[in-house]
């Protein structure tokens, strides 16, 4: 357990508890090979860390995003992602139908960025749908925009589900990397899988034998050196043939961290790339406070590219945040802001900086488009193309 981190109020402490509980009772349900030993995948143990029914870390109350929360996402940290997002978006519902589906929209800040933009130029979507399966963040994602944008309350709607068909534009910003991962542990030409049990003190890892089909041969087609661990998320195969499944017209538009796969499994991450967040600090210990830090891990860029061809969509474009938003005229944004206004104009430059350098958010995150009957090139997509690296 990290010992530099904040330490928990006795009422935050007390809600963790009751997670770890429902977590146990869940691991002593589940036997393997060995009947005397609980096991689940830590796939398994994810979901429940973040989406138990009340308890999780997303389904429950606590503050997680902004300065208040544990991370800062890039709608938190300026209007300019959300502005220059909607060009791309306005472009896409152009070229298929008025129509946005936000998937996991947090705290509502993308959706009002989005809308309020789209509004300035004369592109509002007839309907903005958004699947969000936390009743909290929901709640607090009406009440944002009903004082925000309290006009277009009328276009807004929230899904428990994917519609089952879809047209327009679907927009997913770090949302890949909290879906659930397995993980994989290559050794002496051995496959395991390395899951939770329950120890003297806790929660500890436990491999096994790789029992699940899919798991199996998604970690067989890997290269990798030896004595390796690394992340493999089927869920998010999942994610994207159910969208592939519903999309009739239209662009599935990721945005998140992550890389292609070769260099995701490169020798330097031979311990993999899963990563937790509390209260601003970054740290490697997923049973460190369950319910009370997010756990993620970087996307694996070729698996959603591979699963949405496969799925019968096309590859559209794929680069870097920062090619994506200059782009998508992110500098034409910000001047607006006349640098004569020295109280408005350097926070938006220093914004702007944070969302595109190197050595930010630029690189690190990448775009990613899928469609289904859309031919023109999208205009995010025009440099930059890292399509290479997949």
């Amino acid at each position: 357990m990290p010992t530099t981190l904040p330490i928990p109020s006795p009422e935050a402490a007390q809600h963790s508890a009751k997670l770890c509980e429902f977590i146990r009772r869940d691991i002593a349900a589940h036997y393997g090979s060995e009947a005397e030993c609980g096991w689940i995948s830590f796939a398994r143990y994810m979901e429940l860390a973040l989406y138990a029914p009340g308890l999780g870390y997303y389904t429950a109350g606590a503050h997680k995003f902004g300065a208040a929360g544990d991370f800062i996402t890039a709608p938190e940290l300026s209007s300019l992602f959300g502005h220059t997002l909607a060009r791309q978006v306005a472009e896409i519902m152009a070229f298929s139908a008025p129509h946005i589906l936000e998937l996991g929209a947090g705290s509502g800040k993308l959706a009002a960025d989005m809308l309020g933009e789209l509004e300035r130029l004369g592109s509002l979507p007839v309907s903005y749908a958004i699947l969000e399966v936390s009743a909290d963040l929901r709640a607090r994602q009406q009440a944002l925009l009903k004082t925000r944008l309290p006009h277009l309350l009328e276009r807004i709607r929230w899904l428990d589900a994917l519609p089952e068909k879809f047209s327009g534009a679907v927009v997913g910003n770090e949302v890949l990397d909290a879906l659930p991962v397995h993980l994989v542990h290559w050794r002496d030409s051995a496959l395991t899988e390395r899951g939770v049990a329950i120890g003297a003190n806790g929660f500890i890892w436990q491999e096994r034998a790789i029992a699940d089909r899919d798991l199996l041969q998604a970690a067989q087609q890997i290269a990798v050196s030896d004595d390796y661990v690394g992340e493999i998320c089927l869920a998010a195969r999942g994610l994207v043939n159910s969208l592939a499944s519903c999309l009739e017209l239209g662009a599935l538009l990721f945005i998140d961290y992550g890389f292609g796969a070769r260099e995701l499994y490169h020798p330097q991450r031979s311990s993999g790339t899963l990563m937790c967040h509390y209260r601003h600090h970054a740290h490697d210990d997923p049973f460190y406070l369950p319910g009370l830090q997010d756990i993620t891990a970087h996307v694996n860029f070729t698996d959603i590219a591979e699963c949405g061809i496969d799925a019968g969509l096309e590859l559209l474009g794929y680069t870097s945040q920062a090619f994506f938003l200059l782009n998508c005229g992110i500098t034409e944004l910000i001047k607006d802001t006349s640098p004569e206004n020295i109280c408005d104009y350097l926070p938006r430059s220093a914004q702007l900086q944070k969302l595109t350098s190197p050595a930010e958010m630029g690189e690190l995150f990448k775009v990613m488009v899928l469609g289904r009957g859309i031919a023109d090139q999208l205009c995010g997509f025009t440099r930059g193309d890292l399509m290479r690296t997949l």
